[in-house]
This record gives C-alpha cells, sequence and structure tokens, in this order.
C-alpha cells in the first residue's frame, strides 16, 4: 500500500486499529499460557472453569489490597489478578472483579472493614530501617444476597481452591449434608467439621438410636469400641438400604500407646461391614516409610528424646491409580491400621469391591501378640518388613436386594482417621476424606483442584522411599553444587577479563 498520501496513511491507521480492537477481544476469551509447572498451578484448573460457567447472574468479587506492598506480597497480587482475569474470562461475562487500594481513601477501608477485612502488621524496611506497617490483602465475594470473604491473602498457594470453593457454594441452591456419627466413644473433629463446613450442611454428633434424617446424604462413621445396640444397627442398615452412603474409619485393634497394650476390639459393627463385603482383619499393619516418634534414650549423663522411625505409624503413597478419589495424593498417614482383607468376602448384596490405599511392598502385619516398643533393638519385626503392599482402604458398591438402590460405602482400616488427634490434622487426609465425600455425592468438579498443590513432596522417590545415605548424599549436593557453579562462573569470567585486557595491553603497547 503506497503511504505517501494522507488517505492511504488514514486508512492503514483504521486497519491497525481494528486489528488490535479484534485482537484484544478475542484476547479476552482466549489463553495462551506457557504453564511448565508439574500441575499446571498458573493456569486455572477445568475444575474452577466448569463451576464458573454455571454462574447465570452477575457475579462480583471485590479485591481490597495495599498498593505498596513487599515484593512477595506483590507476586500474590499478581498470581490473584491473573487467575480472576481467567474466571471472568470463562464466566461469559457474568464474573466481574474490581481492586481498591483502601490506604488511599478512607471510605474504602471503611468498606473493606465492614466486609470483615481487616488491615494486617507486616514488617517492612524502608530507608534503611525496618518498620509496622498496616496492610490490606482480602477480598470479599457477592453473588445475589450471599457472601464470602477471604479475609487474608498471604500465599498463593491453595487460592485457586479456596475462591472455586466458595464460588461453588454460592452458586448451588442447596448444599448436601453430612451426618457425623457419635456413639460412646469421644472423638473430637473440629478440623475436618471446619473444612465440611465451607461446602456442606453438616450435622456433628448424629445419634443412631433415632432414625436418620432423610435429608442427610452422607454419614462418617467414627471408629469405636463397643457395639452398636439393636436399635442403631436397624437405623443404619437402613439408612443404607434407602440408598445412604457411608464412610468407616474403623481398625479391630485398640492401642493404648502410653502403656504400649493392644487388644483386639470385640464389636458386631466387624459383621457388619461383613454383611457389606467389608472385611477388616485382627492384626495391625506395618510399613518401611513412616512416621517418627521421640523416643527417650540416655546419652552418656543426659536422658534425651530421640526421634525413631515407627512402622506403626504408615506414610502411605501408593494408590489405586484408576480411583478419582486418590488420584494425585501425595501422602496419607494413618494410625496403628488394620488390613482390609483384598479378596472381599462373599457378600449377595456385594456389586463392587475396589482396594483404594496400600501400603508400600516394604511392609508387614502383627496379629495375635503385639510388640509396640518403638526401638528397633526390642522390637525384631521393624527389621522384617519384606512383605508385599496390604490393602488398608477400601470401597464397595452395594445394592438393596429388595429395590435395587445402590449405596457407596468406603472404609480404612485407622479408627482415628477424623480425629483432630490424628488424621484430622493432616492436610493431605482431609484432601483425601473430602474427594472421597464428593464422590459420593456424584460431584466431582474440586476433586483434581483439591490434590493440584504440592503438599507434601519430600525426598524419598517411590512407595518405598530411599535409604538415608541417598538423602544425604542429595543434600551435599545440593549445598555444594550451587557454590561450585558460582566458582567456576567466577574463574571464567576473570580470565575472559584477563584476556581481554591482554590484548587492550598489547594494542596500546604497538
Amino acid at each position: 500500500m503506497n503511504l505517501n498520501n494522507k488517505k492511504s496513511t488514514l486508512i492503514f491507521s483504521a486497519i491497525i486499529l481494528t486489528a488490535v480492537i479484534f485482537i484484544n477481544l478475542i484476547g479476552r476469551n482466549w489463553f495462551l499460557r506457557f504453564d511448565l509447572t508439574d500441575n499446571k498451578m498458573y493456569s486455572l484448573s477445568s475444575s474452577s472453569k466448569s463451576v464458573v460457567q454455571k454462574i447465570d447472574d452477575l457475579f462480583t468479587i471485590k479485591v481490597y489490597f495495599s498498593a505498596d506492598l513487599p515484593a512477595q506480597y506483590s507476586n500474590n497480587k499478581r498470581y490473584l489478578q491473573d487467575i480472576l482475569e481467567e474466571y471472568t474470562a470463562y464466566s461469559s461475562g457474568n464474573l466481574r472483579f474490581e481492586f481498591y487500594s483502601p490506604e488511599n481513601e478512607e471510605q474504602i477501608a471503611e468498606d473493606a472493614q465492614k466486609y470483615g477485612i481487616q488491615p494486617v502488621q507486616l514488617q517492612v524496611i524502608e530507608n534503611d530501617k525496618v518498620e509496622i506497617k498496616k496492610v490490606y490483602m482480602g477480598l470479599v465475594l457477592l453473588y445475589e444476597d450471599k457472601r464470602e470473604v477471604i479475609p487474608v491473602i498471604q500465599t498463593s498457594t491453595g487460592l485457586e481452591y479456596d475462591i472455586t470453593t466458595k464460588i461453588k457454594s454460592m452458586v448451588q441452591a442447596q448444599k448436601s449434608t453430612i451426618g457425623i456419627v457419635s456413639l460412646a466413644d469421644e472423638i473430637t473433629n473440629e478440623n475436618l467439621t471446619r473444612f465440611l463446613n465451607e461446602r456442606y450442611a453438616t450435622r456433628p454428633n448424629l445419634n443412631l438410636s433415632n432414625a436418620v434424617p432423610e435429608n442427610i446424604d452422607i454419614l462418617l462413621f467414627n471408629g469405636i469400641s463397643d457395639s452398636l445396640d439393636i436399635a442403631q444397627e436397624s437405623n443404619l442398615r437402613s439408612f443404607i438400604s434407602r440408598g445412604g452412603n457411608v464412610f468407616f474409619a474403623q481398625n479391630r485393634i485398640s492401642v493404648d500407646i502410653q502403656t504400649q497394650q493392644a487388644n483386639p476390639v470385640q464389636s458386631n459393627i466387624f459383621s457388619i461391614l461383613d454383611s457389606y463385603g467389608l472385611s477388616i482383619k485382627e492384626n495391625l499393619v506395618l510399613d518401611k516409610t513412616c512416621n517418627q516418634v521421640n523416643v527417650q534414650q540416655q546419652m552418656g549423663p543426659f536422658r534425651m528424646a530421640v526421634p525413631m522411625d515407627y512402622p506403626f505409624l504408615p506414610i502411605l503413597k501408593k494408590f489405586n491409580s484408576s480411583e478419582v478419589t486418590v488420584n494425585g495424593l501425595e501422602s496419607i498417614s494413618l494410625i496403628f491400621t488394620s488390613e482390609i482383607q483384598s479378596d472381599s468376602v462373599y457378600s449377595d448384596n456385594l456389586v463392587d469391591f475396589t482396594p483404594l490405599l496400600y501400603t508400600s511392598d516394604r511392609s508387614a502385619t502383627m496379629s495375635e501378640f503385639y510388640n509396640l516398643k518403638p526401638d528397633p533393638k526390642n522390637n525384631p519385626i521393624f527389621n522384617q518388613l519384606t512383605e508385599t503392599s496390604k490393602v488398608v482402604g477400601a470401597r464397595t458398591i452395594v445394592a438393596d436386594k429388595e429395590t435395587g438402590i445402590e449405596s457407596n460405602l468406603t472404609l480404612v482400616g485407622d479408627s482415628q482417621l477424623f480425629s483432630d488427634q490424628g488424621g484430622g490434622g493432616s492436610q493431605n487426609n482431609i484432601i483425601f476424606v473430602m474427594n472421597t465425600i464428593d464422590y459420593m455425592l456424584g460431584d466431582s468438579e474440586l476433586i483434581a483442584l483439591r490434590s493440584r498443590e504440592v503438599l507434601d513432596r519430600p525426598l524419598i522417590g517411590d512407595a518405598e522411599g530411599v535409604s538415608n545415605q541417598t538423602r544425604l548424599t542429595w543434600k551435599i549436593i545440593n549445598m555444594l553444587l550451587p557454590t561450585l557453579l558460582i566458582i567456576t562462573l567466577g574463574i571464567f569470567s576473570r580470565r575472559k577479563q584477563n584476556s581481554k585486557s591482554k590484548i587492550l595491553e598489547a594494542i596500546y603497547e604497538k
């Protein structure tokens, strides 16, 4: 095109302007991002896209973030803005977000505090001195007459999950109800209940002496050490027969770690589980990959607590790869778990039996006589962990013989799985429990998203782990290699500089 005249220049400028406008319009709804992280942490997940596409009315997110933040918190702000732009793009225009800097206007600060977003104090270095600064780092989600708040955003880890979970809970018409069965045994599960309340309605301390209410979708059944009475058993079976789903946490051996005593649990819960194709063996499972306990030992004139591996506290890293509830999990920690019979016992209402959780291929079982001493010198079985993996978590699908209605029953051989003092205190365990509940409800949108963040990836390699010597070797390499690289780079740079100096000296001497 000839640009020597005014008309041609205007036409060319109009074409360029139109092209830029169209590119920007297309770019609002189309993303090209090279995310090289293992689990695509910096791209909006398919789960989040699915959730946000269900928004059918104006959804507003107000972000109250101070402008002048330390570097690590500024990165959080940039990450938040990036994912909110993606949320907006996939919402068909229904989701909008706005950023505010409360420190600039008093009215904005008052609005933030009305929503429950309070300023937090941070230590910052300005003008070569440490100062305490009040900053805002929160957001509020508004939809119809509903409101959810994230008062403080100190890290980007898990932020997408938090936002997507709150969007889903606000958009869905009715929450499912989870009943937590409470019998004679006192078990606190406040930590798990807090996570459950973000997504579901909960009924804690549900008493099986009365019929299970019709609005209960799932029962969480804490481990018990006594039998159910006739009414409790009847109500439990009635709930299952009408299609109710139950998540059992139950082991076969009751352990008192203080007295190092272990005794089989005498309860009719095992015959009930047997009738649904879930059989727990009367044993304790040991695994080479495990947590540690502190053992008091004499060290010269002093008595000190020495950490030792305790195989009765297995760390599971082997899962059924075809199952969505455990796919993507890093690990699960159990306490004094019992083995579940992998070739399920016959049950005339059993539709399907699926193993979920396995110990490693360096396992063993202990039965009849239980030696719980943590010192390997006093417990020879710790040096004999050579058996193949054991099933410690499984799921069955059962069908009522008369109506054909199916129920989903999941069992983990650990009575402390839901307890704050046990599995309920582990983020990985909570992810597994929440995944299982979503699967039972037929809602899998958040399952993959929960397991997306790297929560626990120590230097263990595979399910069997690596030796302490290998770990030490890699630690030394990690410490020495960067130093050697810097020294090598310095030597190379110095030699290159000396070479240039000699060339310049030779030129000027001539």
